[in-house]
């Protein structure tokens, strides 16, 4: 089903057939710091106490003016009155032929 021609890989030039190449983050582990090598939190806190600003902070959402009114917005408006008059002018041109 594959046309594709199949890759002729080199020998292994030393011959050894199992695997033999190792990671270097296989073969060496990385030390691990002590508890001793941590300095003491300045403000002695023993509990977590930073927060991110992303868990105390929420984002603002777009398209807010800052103030959330729940009031009436004359602006809204405007594009109904604006086809109202439109309408209102065909109406009377219709009317005058």
């Amino acid at each position: 089903m594959n046309d594709r021609p199949e890759a002729h890989l080199p020998e292994d030039p030393t011959g050894i057939e199992e695997p033999h190449d190792v990671l270097a983050a296989e073969e060496f582990a990385m030390p691990s710091r002590s508890a001793g090598d941590i300095p003491p939190d300045p403000t002695g806190i023993e509990e977590p106490h930073d927060v991110l600003a992303a868990e105390e902070f929420a984002m603002p959402t777009g398209g807010g003016t800052g103030t959330d009114s729940d009031g009436f917005d004359p602006r809204s408006l405007i594009p109904s009155a604006a086809v109202a008059v439109l309408l209102l002018m065909l109406v009377r041109r219709a009317r005058r032929r």
